[in-house]
C-alpha cells in the first residue's frame, strides 16, 4: 500500500529537491503529488483521495474543506514550531527521514483502520533480556546484544520495556518522538499503530534502531501486559527488523508469558552471587512448572547470560537444565558506552538464536 502524499509550495526549488528525495528514498511508501497551485492541489485533493496534505505556510488552507480522510500540515521555515494555525507543523529544512517520520505519524493518526505499510522481511529474531533480582546489567547486556548485531549489518531494533528504564541511556538519535507517543497510540486504538511505530524510532549513529524514554517514567506504568503484547506482535508481523532486542522486567503473569512465547530467545542475566543466582534458580524452577502445565515449550528458549562477573565472588548456576551463552567481567572505571563496546565486540551473542 502506497500513502498518496501532495506537496504544495510556492518555493519551486526546494518543491523539486524534496520530490527527488522523497521519490528515491521512499518510492516504496509514497506515490507523491507536487503542486504550486492552491486550487489545483486542492481540487486534486477532492476528486483523487490523496491521503495527505503538506502545504507551505505561504498558503492559508481552508482545513475543513478537505476531505475527512485527508490528514494535513503546514511546512514551516523555523525549527521547533510544532503547530500553525491549529494544524502539525513540519519544519521544511531537516533531514529528509524527519519529514517523512513527522509525515507518517500525522497520517497514522487519520489512518486508524488501515493495516500500514509493511518493510522489509517476515523472519524477525525476538531476543528478550531480564533479570530476576535486578542489578545484574541486564540492560547492559540486552544493549550491547543490539549493537552487537548491528555491527553485523543487520536491521535491529532495541525496545526497552522496563517500567523505570531508557534506551537513551545507551543511544542516542535524531527525532521528536519517544515511548509516550506510542504509549498513547496504543491507549487510544485510534491510530494505525505499524505507522506510528515508524514514524517514532531513532536510530543511533551505530546502527542500532530506538525509541526514547517517555517524556515521564509514570507513562510507562500507565502501559499494560496486553498493550506490551499487542506492541511486540505489530514489531514482529511488520517484519521491518532482522532483529528485536526486548528489555523488560521479569515477570510470571499471563501477559508477560505470551510475549515469552514470542521470542525466538529469553535470557535470564544473573551477576553469578549467591544471591542472584538463588532468585535465578527459583524462576528457571517456575518457569519449568509453567511450561508442564501449559500447551506450549518455553524451556528451549530460556538462556543464562553471567555479568560484572568475578572470580571472587560469583560462580555459575549448577544443576540447571537450561542453556548458557556465557558471561562478562566487571568492567571497573568504565563507561556505559565503553562497557557497551567491550560486551558487543565478543562473541557471545552469536549462541543467542
Amino acid at each position: 500500500m502506497k500513502i498518496k502524499l501532495a506537496i504544495l509550495e510556492k518555493d519551486q526549488c526546494y518543491l523539486q529537491r524534496i520530490v527527488t528525495v522523497f521519490s528515491t528514498k521512499y518510492s516504496d511508501n509514497f506515490e507523491i503529488y507536487s503542486f504550486t497551485d492552491e486550487n489545483i492541489a486542492i481540487s486534486t485533493i477532492k476528486t483523487g483521495r490523496i491521503d495527505v496534505l503538506v502545504a507551505s505556510d505561504a498558503f492559508e488552507i481552508d482545513v475543513a474543506s478537505l476531505p475527512v480522510f485527508c490528514a494535513f500540515a503546514y511546512l514551516v521555515d523555523s525549527s521547533g514550531i510544532e503547530t500553525i494555525r491549529d494544524q502539525y507543523a513540519i519544519c521544511k529544512f531537516q533531514k529528509a527521514e524527519l519529514i517523512y517520520r513527522q509525515i507518517l505519524s500525522i497520517y497514522s493518526e487519520k489512518a486508524g483502520s488501515i493495516s500500514g505499510i509493511s518493510i522489509g522481511n517476515e523472519n524477525t529474531n525476538i531476543g528478550i533480556f531480564t533479570s530476576v533480582g535486578g542489578g545484574a546489567g541486564a540492560s547492559t547486556m540486552a544493549a550491547s546484544a543490539a549493537c552487537y548485531f548491528a555491527q553485523k549489518g543487520m536491521k535491529t531494533l532495541y525496545l526497552n520495556l522496563e517500567k523505570f528504564g531508557a534506551a537513551d541511556l545507551f543511544f542516542s538519535g535524531v527525532g521528536q518522538y519517544d515511548m509516550s507517543d506510542i504509549i498513547f497510540a496504543l491507549k487510544s486504538k485510534k491510530s494505525n499503530l505499524a505507522l506510528k511505530l515508524e514514524s517514532c524510532v531513532k536510530q543511533a549513529g551505530n546502527g542500532v534502531f530506538f525509541y526514547s524514554q517517555p517524556k515521564i517514567a509514570l507513562d510507562m506504568l500507565e502501559l499494560t501486559s496486553e498493550e506490551i503484547l499487542r506492541l511486540v506482535s505489530e514489531l514482529k508481523v511488520s517484519g521491518t527488523y532482522d532483529y528485536i532486542i526486548i528489555d523488560m522486567d521479569f515477570s510470571l503473569d499471563k501477559e508477560t508469558m505470551s510475549v515469552y512465547r514470542k521470542a525466538n530467545s529469553c535470557v535470564l542475566v544473573s551477576d553469578g552471587s549467591d544471591i542472584s543466582n538463588t532468585k535465578l534458580f527459583r524462576a528457571i524452577n517456575a518457569l519449568s512448572v509453567l511450561e508442564k502445565n501449559a500447551e506450549y515449550s518455553l524451556m528451549n528458549r530460556i538462556s543464562v547470560a553471567y555479568n560484572k562477573f568475578s572470580n571472587k565472588s560469583s560462580k555459575v548456576l549448577a544443576d540447571i537444565d537450561v542453556n548458557s551463552i556465557g558471561g562478562v567481567p566487571r568492567y571497573e572505571h568504565a563507561s556505559t558506552e565503553q562497557i557497551m563496546q567491550q560486551i558487543s565486540n565478543m562473541d557471545l551473542f552469536s549462541k543467542l538464536f
